[in-house]
């Protein structure tokens, strides 16, 4: 039979369209669900402020009135004026071994960026470039974290079938601490402290941080971001919600924020337990008891592996030595938790100063994604 693509909107629709991927994975160990609540808000235009500045279509592909693939067509108007670019992109893209099915999904997705004017198709991506983005094509046989894409080998071949070509690559770092802080670090931890005026603002919780800060931290991302791929200046209500998003999880041991003497952030450190294996035993859903497996992920005392979410350093202080600060105030809580392997999220194959924070350590490369594009 043959493949029918059907645009999806109601709420019904969209647990379909979280639920399919789930199915397609449900054999797969190396597999991370998302959570599932979040999953289905990150589409309703009421929760989700990227909606101020971007518009999105689902669709889902059907075979004998059976779901065999998925697809988010995803338009971001910020971010094509800040690259001056007219891209429609593609993300939460999932579907069978089959080229009928892959290639009428992006299809959809490319028509429907071409009717509101836009002229290449990129991905797979997110809405902004804090959402999932970049295809697996290296370390298909590691575990997925909750804040990265899993997909099968297969999906590779479809992507350049359709004629999509690489116009990105992300590579991720699996590192494993040493005993004891290497020398040099530390000590050039400790001189930047002093010339620069510099501390660690060893905030504990939310509250504290938005006492001390506000929303100021996602300037300093935005600054430091903004050269980085498919970058885009985040509003103030999606500031307010990536905050309550991200930070209410996090184990604020592993929040490090350097300030000057203004009290103004320069550099930033971001990380958390991997709670991977906690998500896949609920399934990505909190209830009825799937809360207590994450809240026991996030709150233990000792920890295997340690995601890396976010580092940046202000532009203007970049190579002064404050990523060293940072390095510097994680380290013991490394050594605390007893954590045995550190890992990077993506970090782009050219962006060589952030790779560079980290080949001091032990470490392998483990995984590459990619981006593709293609004029349509």
């Amino acid at each position: 039979m043959a493949v029918e693509i059907r645009p999806i909107s109601t709420k019904k629709e969209i647990r379909k369209f979280v639920d399919f991927a789930n199915e397609l994975y449900k054999d797969c160990e190396n597999y991370c669900p998302p959570l599932y609540d979040d999953e289905v808000d990150t589409f309703d235009t009421k929760k989700n402020p990227v909606f101020d500045v971007a518009e999105c279509q689902l669709f889902l592909a059907y075979r004998d009135e059976r779901i065999v693939g998925r697809i988010a067509a995803l338009i971001n108007y910020r971010a094509n004026e800040h690259w001056g670019v007219k891209k429609v992109r593609f993300g939460w893209i999932d579907f069978i071994d089959d080229m009928e099915v892959s290639h009428a999904l992006l299809d959809a997705a490319a028509d429907w960026g071409r009717k509101k004017g836009m002229e290449v198709l990129n991905g797979p991506v997110g809405f902004t470039d804090l959402d999932h983005e970049g295809l697996l094509i290296e370390g298909f046989e590691y575990l997925a974290p909750l804040a990265s894409l899993y997909n099968f080998p297969y999906y590779e071949k479809h992507l350049e079938a359709y004629g999509l070509t690489k116009e990105n690559d992300w590579i991720e770092i699996q590192m494993t601490p040493p005993d004891a802080l290497p020398e040099r670090v530390e000590r050039l931890a400790k001189v930047v402290a002093e010339r620069g005026h510099y501390r660690v603002d060893k905030v504990r919780n939310v509250k504290e941080l938005l006492a001390h800060h506000g929303y100021r931290y996602f300037d300093v991302i935005d600054e430091c971001y903004k050269v980085l791929y498919n970058f885009q200046p985040l509003t103030q209500r999606q500031k307010e919600y990536y905050s309550k998003y991200y930070f209410s999880i996090l184990n604020f041991d592993f929040v490090t924020l350097v300030v000057n003497e203004q009290n103004e952030i320069v550099g930033f450190g971001i990380g958390m337990p991997d709670i991977s294996k906690a998500v896949r035993r609920c399934g990505g859903k909190l209830l009825p008891f799937g809360w207590y497996h994450l809240l026991k992920a996030l709150k233990a005392k000792k920890i295997d592996t340690f995601d890396l979410l976010l580092i940046g350093v202000r532009p203007d202080l970049q190579g002064s030595g404050i990523n060293a600060m940072i390095i510097a105030d994680q380290f013991p809580y490394f050594l605390k938790y007893g954590i045995k392997t550190v890992e990077t999220t993506s970090i782009m194959e050219t962006n060589t100063k952030n790779q560079a924070n980290w080949l001091m350590f032990p470490h392998k490369i483990h995984k590459r994604r990619r981006a593709y594009v293609k004029k349509i």
